[in-house]
């Protein structure tokens, strides 16, 4: 092997593809929309929001990485927030920090408990299970509007979201490189038959990697109610919109495994994905048109990062 085909493998050259689309996302649209986008103080509003996604993009990592997927998410996310509002009422910081990610724990433990014991479909199991979740946030809101109070608002701003976000990302690095459920996890990933036979129990880490999707969405959380201030109870599956964004940089993380940064590409993942969504904004694009090429642009993305190996039927 040549020393260029080293440097191909290499985890440098994964972060240098990162940076170079980053970068180049960024130039076309400054070039094109030079006053109203991409400069210091909007590149920062831009970061904000991507710490936001990718703290839930980790979470969404342990279980895609697998297979599985969790369509719960958003209903996750609104329950929680509604809860941060609600405990932060009564105990302050201690409730906002500790109720979303206890409600986001036993959200994922509940996905993947049933998902286990019923054996379908984890789309259907949680898409099921996200009206529950819904409802439980109207009974909590009594279908009115919670707001967070203006005391306890610091992780919407640099530099408490900015350290609530990297403990979340040095937790997911950690867990993956250096525990036995990142170990499992991957193993599982890579072909479930052989791990079970090698004695992982795999319904055991299926769970685990719910509860910790669980988790990092209930961070999450903190970060969406104290950047947005304010939550809204939703219905009918109304709250399925906010499964995507994370998940964008979910796909960026399983694109880039293969250089051993996932958690690295979430982050610059998501932050390109809203460079994509205010390159739009400054431009004034119609919201369709945005979606329609940051579709596009993201599954070229990871279709030109993923070489499927011949004879792998794609799940």
């Amino acid at each position: 092997m040549s020393k260029f085909q080293k440097f191909k493998q290499s985890q440098i050259f994964g972060l240098l593809i990162l940076i170079l689309i980053a970068f180049a996302f960024w130039a076309i649209f400054k070039t094109l929309a030079p006053q109203t986008f991409g400069d210091f103080n909007r590149l920062k509003t831009y970061l904000k929001t991507a710490l936001i996604y990718a703290v839930g993009g980790c979470g969404l990592y342990f279980i895609c990485v697998m297979g599985p997927f969790d369509m719960s998410v958003g209903a996750n996310i609104v329950l929680s927030s509604v809860l941060a509002v609600n405990m932060s009422n009564r105990f302050g910081y201690v409730g906002l920090l500790i109720a979303p990610m206890i409600s986001g724990v036993l959200v994922g433990l509940l996905n993947g408990l049933v998902y286990i014991k019923l054996r379908i479909s984890s789309l259907i199991v949680t898409a099921g299970l996200s009206l529950v979740y819904e409802a439980l946030s109207i009974y909590a809101t009594n279908e009115k509007n919670v707001i967070l109070g203006s005391a306890y608002r610091a992780f919407g701003d640099y530099p408490w979201n900015l350290i609530l976000a990297l403990f979340a990302f040095f937790l997911c690095g950690f867990i993956l490189k250096y525990t036995k459920i990142g170990t499992y996890t991957y193993a599982i990933g890579s072909n479930e038959v052989v791990a079970k036979n090698m004695g992982v129990n795999v319904d055991k880490y299926k769970v685990v990697a719910f509860v910790l999707c669980g988790l990092f969405v209930g961070i999450e959380s903190i970060l969406t109610i104290s950047y947005g201030t304010s939550m809204t109870s939703e219905s009918n599956l109304a709250s399925m919109a906010r499964n995507f964004p994370p998940l964008m940089g979910t796909f960026f993380g399983l694109a880039f495994k293969k250089y051993g940064h996932p958690v690295v590409a979430i982050v610059i993942g998501e932050f390109i994905i809203q460079l994509l969504f205010q390159g739009f904004v400054a431009l004034g694009a119609p919201t369709t048109v945005q979606n329609i090429v940051t579709g596009v642009v993201l599954l070229a993305i990871v279709t030109m990062t993923i070489k499927p190996i011949k004879g792998e039927v794609v799940k």
